[in-house]
């Protein structure tokens, strides 16, 4: 790698958290995603959070899908959530990529980083990491009408039918976890930790980030 290939990772690195992955002995030209912080929607967020900005990412996913330089992609996920437009709008970008896609929860995957997670072709999840389940919220003035718990409802919907089609875990069990009382001290839902995300099939497998690249070389050499 010359002076001016490192610089231009280097700035990739700095500005969204993306790098090529190309070192390995495959041969195989990987794409690094990282998903970090609290994904931004359409309002920004105070300049002190980390955020995951989706008008970055969007185009991105855009040309990976119409590289012919890359092979494959990772995806690093360590989120609190966030916007839930936003996040599904990233998780349906992510899951209708042609390239392979796996996926490594490293530390957290809460709220809307549950679909964002399970949207790859093969997901890992590190021994312990998080993940958190719980109905949609909504911050700001709420009109306390029925078309608004209407809303919120198709919301919730698009989020469970979403997670349900790309995992093993049903649309009830999703809404029994959504809303258990008993585990979250002030809020409704559910955390699982590593082998419980497995055990729900949310997740395919508890592995590192040996794993995940082990697999998607796999994947890529399958294709």
């Amino acid at each position: 790698m010359n002076n001016e290939q490192l610089q231009k990772q280097q700035d990739e690195i700095i500005e969204s958290g993306q790098l090529e992955l190309d070192e390995n002995k495959q041969k195989h030209r990987i794409h690094l995603l990282t998903i970090i912080g609290e994904i931004e929607g359409h309002e920004n967020l105070p300049g002190t959070s980390k955020t995951t900005k989706y008008e970055h990412l969007l185009p991105r996913l855009a040309s990976i899908e119409d590289s012919n330089e890359v092979d494959g992609v990772l995806v690093l996920l360590q989120t609190s959530g966030g916007d839930c437009s936003a996040g599904l709008a990233l998780a349906e970008m992510i899951a209708s990529l042609s390239k392979p896609v796996v996926s490594l929860v490293i530390g957290d995957s809460h709220s809307i980083g549950v679909p964002l997670a399970v949207a790859s072709d093969y997901s890992f999840i590190v021994p312990t990491g998080t993940m958190i389940i719980h109905p949609v919220r909504m911050s700001g003035m709420v009109i306390g009408a029925p078309q608004t718990f209407d809303y919120f409802k198709i919301i919730q919907d698009r989020i469970t039918g979403f997670i349900a089609s790309h995992s093993k875990v049903s649309v009830p069990r999703l809404e029994e976890l959504m809303l258990n009382k008993g585990v979250l001290t002030k809020d409704l839902g559910t955390i699982l930790v590593g082998e419980d995300t497995v055990r729900e099939g949310l997740i395919h497998e508890v592995g590192g980030i040996d794993k995940a690249l082990t697999k998607l070389h796999q994947l890529i050499a399958q294709k």
